[in-house]
């Protein structure tokens, strides 16, 4: 089975002089929850556009920040699924201390040909979208 979730611990270098984390680091952190994910399944995102025939590309991202974390907080980063679209699609990133949801991301990515042309997500890829599970955004 392939985890969906990173789990790491805040650092000092993640956080302001007050010790709260720095609103960017999230950002890395779904990267990696979603690059990690697909290599687990056998899919390089450099690779997708060789390999399946489309590639895709970062089109939006944003974060709503829900709890303030601190520095040494144990934090884990959960992908799941929000739109699957044509040729594009949402995920969501949950950003969890223990139970309680801190943090909200989402990416929004397109398929384009090694062309650079709008590309309709390949089926591999499509199937392994539906296999996250499925969520609304929280309200924020």
């Amino acid at each position: 089975m392939v985890d969906d979730v990173q789990r790491f611990r805040l650092s000092y270098g993640d956080c302001d002089a007050l010790g709260i984390a720095y609103f960017a680091i999230y950002y890395p952190w779904m990267e990696r929850t979603y690059s990690s994910w697909l290599h687990g399944h056998g899919l390089r995102s450099a690779e997708l556009a060789t390999e399946l025939g489309a590639g895709t590309v970062g089109v939006h991202s944003e974060a709503t920040y829900l709890a303030p974390v601190r520095v040494f907080d144990e934090l884990a980063c959960t992908a799941v699924r929000e739109r699957i679209g044509t040729s594009s699609y949402s995920l969501g990133f949950e950003f969890t201390r223990g139970a309680e949801l801190v943090t909200y991301g989402r990416m929004t990515f397109a398929c384009r040909t090694l062309e650079g042309t709008k590309a309709p997500i390949p089926d591999r890829l499509r199937a392994l979208l539906e296999t996250l599970r499925a969520t609304d955004a929280p309200e924020g």
